[in-house]
């Protein structure tokens, strides 16, 4: 099976730079998006062979998450059951036979960190959430996590230690989050290699490969036998992020 994140920063723009054209040649059996930027009816994908599931936020323009499975899935449930963060659209879960995937956008802390206490509750009550899933059978956990955990998975590790998505604390979580029974399937195939999947619009970082990787799939850790690849595809365009695939025997 080979599932897909992208977090398209506005799907609306992303299909201009052709995203059809790279869902088609990524020919994914689950495809998941995050910050749609859109809300219901304003972007109508002709995706044959796919189910679709959309969440929007509440706010016009801002967040949202979407999911093209080629299987039906058993149920489809849109946030973690508390409004405070389910009004933005960040979370969907599709219920399968053997397996909960969840797509998720994690709240970026912003500019300032004005955002950094918000996040820690956020933090918190979706790893609650996932923790319930796993009681029930493993979890597929993908998209945009605005973190960089370690320092290779930032090319400037020094300069950035008080910057949104490289503090303490919201490394801190998300190392708490994998301590929890999940796994970075990325790095557990390739603990050493350099790979970003987000470079700022600003300065041609993304010609200089001056990025951050800030986009992951986790798994349950007590079905890691079932990985058979995990990858960082940075020879899409489209988005100021890049797609990241896992291919699971399950």
């Amino acid at each position: 099976m080979k599932l897909i994140s992208w977090n398209v920063n506005g799907i609306r723009a992303c299909i201009t730079k052709g995203f059809e054209e790279s869902f088609q040649k990524l020919d994914a059996d689950i495809f998941c998006i995050q910050e749609t930027k859109c809300q219901e009816n304003q972007v109508k994908l002709e995706l044959p062979g796919y189910y679709q599931y959309w969440n929007f936020a509440n706010r016009k323009g801002y967040s949202g998450t979407a999911v093209f499975t080629r299987q039906e899935p058993l149920n489809v449930v849109n946030g973690i059951g508390i409004e405070e963060h389910d009004k933005e659209g960040r979370v969907i879960t599709l219920e399968f036979e053997k397996f909960y995937l969840v797509t998720v956008y994690t709240p970026n802390s912003q500019s300032e960190l004005r955002r950094l206490s918000y996040r820690m509750e956020w933090e918190r009550d979706f790893l609650a959430y996932l923790l319930k899933l796993q009681e029930k059978k493993p979890v597929v956990c993908c998209g945009d996590f605005n973190v960089a955990v370690e320092d290779i998975d930032i090319k400037n590790p020094q300069t950035n230690h008080n910057s949104a998505g490289f503090t303490d604390a919201e490394r801190s979580q998300f190392r708490n989050l994998l301590a929890s029974g999940f796994t970075d399937t990325y790095r557990y195939l390739h603990p050493d290699e350099v790979k970003y999947s987000w470079w700022s619009y600003r300065f041609k970082a993304r010609e200089r490969n001056a990025g951050w990787r800030l986009d992951y799939f986790l798994l349950s850790d007590f079905v890691n036998d079932k990985i058979i690849n995990s990858e960082i595809m940075t020879d899409i365009y489209g988005s100021d992020h890049c797609p990241v695939e896992l291919d699971l025997n399950i």
